[in-house]
C-alpha cells in the first residue's frame, strides 16, 4: 500500500504545480478512437438521463473479429464503469486519465458475448480525439451505424 501512497502524492503534487491535469476534473464525454492495420477502435461517450453518462464502443480485430457494445457509464476516480447492456452483465472498470480509456487486460468471461470470432475486449485503449457530445455522436461502427445515439 506504501507505493500507491507515494504515487498518489508525486500525482498530486504534479497536479498541483500543473505539470498533469487532474483527470478527475476532466469529462469522459468525447469520442475516443485510434486507428490501427486490424481496423478502427471507436469509444463515445455522451450525456443520458439525469446526469448519467452512456457509451457505445467498438474494437476491430481484423475481418469477421470486433468486439461491440453500449451502455452506461460512471465515473469513480480515476476509473470509468462500463456495464454493458444485454442478458450476460458484462462490466469492465477502465482506466481514465482524461486524455485515454484503456481497459484492462483480463475482462470478465460475460464479456465475450460481445465479440465476434477471436475478438475480445482485453487491453484495448482508445485515445481521446474529442472532448464535446457532438463530436460522440458522428462516431460510427464499421458498418456506418452510429455507436452512440441521442434519447
Amino acid at each position: 500500500m506504501t507505493g500507491s501512497v507515494t504515487a498518489s502524492g508525486l500525482e498530486q503534487a504534479a497536479i498541483a504545480s500543473g505539470a498533469i491535469a487532474d483527470a478527475a476534473t476532466i469529462s469522459p464525454i468525447g469520442q475516443f478512437q485510434r486507428d490501427h492495420e486490424a481496423g478502427r477502435d471507436a469509444l463515445c461517450v455522451i450525456p443520458g438521463k439525469s446526469g448519467a453518462l452512456r457509451f457505445g464502443l467498438e474494437a476491430n480485430f481484423g475481418e469477421e473479429q470486433r468486439c461491440r457494445g453500449q451502455g452506461q457509464a460512471r465515473r469513480a476516480g480515476d476509473k470509468l464503469i462500463l456495464s454493458f447492456s444485454g442478458g450476460d452483465r458484462c462490466i469492465v472498470v477502465a482506466q481514465y486519465d482524461g486524455d485515454q480509456v484503456a481497459l484492462p487486460g483480463v475482462v470478465d468471461m460475460a464479456c465475450a458475448d460481445l465479440c465476434e470470432g477471436r475478438g475480445t475486449l482485453e487491453g484495448v485503449s482508445f485515445p481521446r480525439i474529442a472532448n464535446d457530445a457532438a463530436s460522440a455522436l458522428r462516431a460510427r461502427d464499421r458498418d456506418g451505424d452510429a455507436l452512440c445515439e441521442a434519447q
